[in-house]
């Protein structure tokens, strides 16, 4: 068994733990995400999903899925690139912090990371002292990964 078929049947199982169901379209989406080292859109989804399994899916359709597959916890949005991630820790049983992203702004590789608690709770007191409300604390950083910094010397 392949490690995205683990992955995929690990998904699958939180699914039926929770109600949900991860439909053959759905899985097709996920595998896309699992499979890339870099940060998907929905189109380069829609395009991926056509080219591997000849599976046209509309656009809307597509972002009904990562809607699904987020709200699930088996994928994250990316807000700064507007594009989409598997979660690094699908296949853990244990709970992980908040999730951080480091973002490659030529490749857009990106690596998922966590910050200590203590962090994100003087964050937290940072933005409710400046009058906000913090709505997310997943942060996102633009970074350049350490093949694109060699490449650029």
């Amino acid at each position: 068994m392949s490690k995205v078929d683990v992955i995929i049947n690990h998904a699958e199982q939180h699914c039926k733990t929770r109600g949900a169901r991860l439909t053959a379209k759905r899985k097709q989406v996920l595998s896309g995400l699992i499979q890339s080292d870099k940060a998907l859109s929905a189109y380069e989804l829609i395009d991926y999903c056509n080219e591997t399994f000849g599976q046209a899916i509309p656009a809307m359709s597509a972002y009904r899925i990562l809607d699904f597959l987020e709200n699930e916890h088996l994928v994250h949005k990316l807000n700064l690139a507007k594009k989409y991630v598997a979660c690094s820790h699908i296949t853990c049983d244990h709970s992980h912090g908040i999730p951080q992203f480091l973002i490659c702004g030529d490749c857009n590789k990106v690596k998922e990371i966590s910050i200590n608690q203590s962090t994100i709770t003087e964050l937290q007191k940072n933005v409710e002292h400046a009058g906000f409300q913090l709505f997310s604390p997943q942060l996102e950083m633009n970074c350049i990964c350490n093949d694109c910094a060699a490449k650029a010397v």
